[in-house]
């Protein structure tokens, strides 16, 4: 597989430098093993014969493509077609062999594998040409010098400094400031929808921080350019030429930023002593947060008050640090009184800017989007980039060319000017080594989404994604905009600010950079007039422009509308991982987490952005890769079902959803079997692990269970109530309570959403031990034994998907496997003698049954293990 990114500094030193002070220095550019790295995927990828130019001049191609090896995509789409074919097999045999005495039974049962094949066809058809793209950014260098780069708005967002923990932030900014791109062609916007004085003065440490942190990871070239990231890796790559100077800086820098740490780690605390001794001198008055100048915060209080409040407060839009000059500026040499010699290393920082919108009472503020439509519009008037990035904030750049990569999609000359946005795969630290609750997603990210590559492009993922402005505006692409087209269409569209209106047209010059403007008072008013609640009234926003509202998953919903007007994106995947970021390892708070998007997922689809109604500019495959995302969720109450149909097998000796059942069982075997098949194949073309692969099935039984049956609740209450959804915000992980990094996996948070899957566990481990009490009472190689046996075999595949879940509800205990194994033995045993005592023929033969059974209870939950 070709290079996903070419840095230009491809023949520097590596120098690993562990915790200690021994330093080995080696080149690692043409290294074998670096030679392997890059050719490692290159008997399943192929490059795309493009030629060497594009169709208008001379200018280079900014990416390739590259497509699967026919060796392998062949067969691939063949094994779909022939699952496809044996799919209308099985319904015709099904149809022709109805089950007449259990009919209600059997029209649940066909009306379920009805609805799971159109499911797999919606979920398989886009796949048929995965592509992936590869940014040259040797070629983009070669093309634009740093003087030519486009400006670029980076925005970040958060909410609670609690469920989103301050550090999380302040290194997610930090490695933005110090990201690799022109540092006077972009700025850098911090959206604070709680209004804390917490997030407010965070951002002023950071402003203080960053002028030694930036400095020291130009000179040095340090990876990754978040401190808390890079200084917890024991093993660092160091690409330069002073490896002693490096470590001397090395330990000076780390030094700081433990110090960094404990201020905000203080904060609050220190907020509080200084607002409790202002607080003091005004005695009677309202107790109010201050801040450091003796000036009370505008924004929400420690001790909430009128005007004052999370849901109630004015806007605040604050610049931190101002645009840079065009010039560079090298910092001093080394002195008595500053040991950092940055006099050949430009000090210059990009531009801060902090925001917290105007929230009143009565306003709906539409969480993200709506915090994100605020700093599209306060952007306008400050820098008015062309291209804005947006980033969750516990996402920081771990790549410090990630700005520059999507610039080779943006401005490659053969559609560049047609694709809205490029979306990177998120990548995630701190998930157990196993990846119990597959937050990875792997599947997902490396698979769907390199599936839709080869379509309009990937959906828009929320964060770390690029985007072009103008397209968020709601504009049309240049090829279906004539030309000296109006890019304001109407009246009030916008909002009426003249100011916002203006900047609109200037968006759309790709090439343009940053331009310093100065922020006097008449600004101030136009952007405090962009921030409040009633400015969007009577306009687009939310529907037509910006981030659209009204549905939980904002980010699917709006690359959606972009994707309808004719846009394409682009998917870019790269080595290292541009960006990085943290999940939630604990199991209920990854089930909220999923419980969002799928109930965001139904909320598009009984919308306006209803796939089936969208546009003919949405490409065919498109429009069903966007109705499988919005309706994914309703199969999962017909596999909620088919887990729950062992609770009649316990009370009915002669219930069958099918006959003649071996044959079905047959069926099913092979149609299941096939899909795996086809599971191993795009685990070959998406480089995944079969790890990656396996954890994707479980916790997708798991969500089935439990997750997405209640989001089709939710959404048919929604229906009938006319009510919308509340999905509470996904805590991140924290370790301030534990020193085991993962303590979070091994705590149980009881919530009744655990109840559906912890039923069917029951249900199925119930099903194992009556099948086999029913083998050992009938005698084990009889018709009614062996179909029990059968059976048994589905409802062992349940309990072994649904094992990290059991995992899960243990708690502490479920540090030992071991224990599950045997409690489950010890169930299944115990419901085996149970029916066993029950349905025995003659009472004078129960030994010689309980001998069988004890048998048989020892091999069976074994041999599955």
């Amino acid at each position: 597989m070709m290079a996903a990114a070419v840095t230009r500094r491809s023949n520097a030193l590596r120098v690993d430098v562990p915790d200690g002070d021994a330093v080995a220095v080696s080149v690692v550019a043409d290294s074998p093993v670096a030679k392997r790295g890059l050719g490692a995927k290159e008997d399943v990828w192929v490059a795309v014969d493009e030629g060497g130019m594009s169709g208008d001049g001379n200018r280079p191609l900014l990416f390739r493509t590259m497509k699967v090896k026919g060796s392998i995509l062949h067969p691939y789409r063949f094994l779909m077609l022939m699952r496809l074919v044996a799919v209308v097999i099985f319904f015709k045999w099904r149809m022709e062999h109805k089950n007449h005495d259990g009919v209600w039974l059997w029209t649940v049962s066909m009306t379920a594998d009805v609805w799971f094949g159109f499911s797999w066809l919606l979920n398989q058809l886009p796949k048929l040409n995965p592509i992936k793209r590869v940014p040259d950014l040797a070629a983009l260098a070669d093309r634009h010098d740093d003087a030519t780069l486009p400006g670029i708005d980076v925005f970040v967002t958060t909410v609670d400094p609690v469920d989103e923990p301050v550090l999380y932030t302040v290194n997610t900014i930090l490695s933005i400031l110090a990201a690799d791109y022109p540092v006077d062609n972009y700025a850098c916007y911090l959206s604070d929808d709680g209004g804390t004085l917490v997030h407010y003065e965070a951002m002023v440490q950071v402003a203080s921080f960053a002028a030694l942190w930036v400095p020291f990871c130009r000179k040095h070239c340090v990876e990754p350019r978040s401190p808390e990231s890079y200084f917890g890796i024991k093993t660092h790559s160091y690409a330069g030429g002073m490896a002693g100077e490096f470590m001397r800086d090395r330990r000076r820098v780390r030094r700081e930023y433990e110090e960094f740490k404990v201020r905000i780690d203080s904060l609050s605390t220190t907020i509080r002593q200084r607002s409790d001794a202002y607080n003091s001198k005004n005695k009677g008055g309202v107790s109010a947060t201050w801040m450091a100048d003796g000036t009370q915060w505008p924004g929400t209080w420690v001790e909430q008050a009128e005007n004052h409040r999370r849901g109630q407060h004015a806007g605040i839009v604050q610049v931190l640090l101002d645009h840079p000059s065009c010039e560079p500026q090298l910092g001093s040499p080394a002195s008595t009184d500053n040991p950092f010699d940055f006099s050949n290393v430009d000090t210059r920082l990009p531009m801060l800017v902090y925001i917290s919108r105007e929230k009143r009472p009565g306003y709906d503020n539409q969480k993200k989007a709506g915090a994100m439509n605020v700093m599209l519009r306060v952007s306008a008037l400050l820098s008015n980039a062309p291209f804005v990035i947006n980033f969750d904030c516990d996402h920081y750049i771990n790549n410090s060319q990630a700005l520059r990569a999507p610039m080779c999609f943006m401005l490659d000359p053969r559609d560049g000017q047609n694709t809205a946005f490029v979306q990177f795969p998120q990548r995630f630290d701190d998930v157990d080594p196993t990846d119990r609750y597959a937050n990875h997603n792997r599947v997902f990210f490396d698979g769907t989404m390199l599936a839709l590559n080869g379509l309009q492009g990937p959906t828009y993922l929320g964060t770390g994604t690029m985007f072009r402005r103008v397209s968020l505006y709601g504009i049309e692409p240049p090829r279906y905009r004539a030309e000296n087209t109006k890019l304001v269409r109407k009246a009030g569209e916008f909002g009426y600010s003249t100011s916002f209106v203006n900047s609109v047209p200037d968006a759309a010059i790709q090439d343009r950079s940053i331009t310093p403007v100065l922020v006097d008072e008449g600004l101030r008013k136009d952007l405090t007039t962009l921030m409040t609640c009633a400015y969007e009234d009577g306009s687009s926003w939310g529907r037509d422009a910006g981030w659209v509202y009204n549905i939980a998953t904002e980010d699917v919903v709006t690359g959606f509308r972009i994707h309808r007007q004719g846009w394409r994106s682009m998917y870019c995947s790269m080595e290292p991982a541009a960006f990085r970021g943290t999940a939630p390892i604990n199991l209920t708070e990854r089930l909220y987490q999923v419980l969002r998007w799928s109930g965001g997922s139904l909320e598009v689809f009984f919308s306006h952005s209803n796939a089936l109604i969208a546009s003919r500019r949405l490409h065919l495959l498109q429009r069903i890769a966007y109705l499988n995302m919005s309706t994914y969720p309703i199969v999962t109450v017909f596999i909620l079902s088919y887990n729950f149909f062992p609770v009649m097998w316990l009370f009915s000796e002669q219930l069958y959803i099918q006959r003649p059942f071996g044959t079905y069982m047959a069926y099913l075997v092979a149609i299941i079997a096939m899909v795996h098949l086809i599971g191993m194949f795009e685990v070959r073309w998406s480089g995944i692990t079969l790890l990656d692969w396996f954890r994707n099935e479980q916790f997708y039984m798991i969500g089935a269970t439990g997750v997405y049956p209640t989001a089709v609740l939710y959404m048919l209450l929604k229906l009938v109530t006319g009510k919308g959804i509340y999905f509470r915000l996904t805590s991140k992980q924290t370790e301030a309570c534990s020193n085991d990094k993962f303590a979070d996996l091994y705590t149980v948070r009881w919530v009744p959403l655990l109840i559906p899957t912890t039923a069917v566990i029951i249900v199925n481990v119930a099903a194992v031990g009556a099948a086999i009490g029913k083998a050992a009472t009938w005698g084990f190689f009889t018709d009614e034994a062996r179909h029990a046996l059968l059976g048994m075999v589905f409802n062992m595949g349940i309990l072994v998907l649904l094992y990290p879940f059991a995992l899960g509800i243990m708690g502490k205990w479920g540090k030992r496997p071991i224990i599950l194994f045997i409690v489950l033995v010890m169930a299944i045993s115990a419901v085996g003698l149970l029916y066993v005592m029950l349905h025995a023929p003659y009472t004078g033969e129960w030994s010689q049954v309980a001998v069988s059974l004890g048998k048989a209870s020892l091999t069976g939950p074994s041999g599955s293990g």
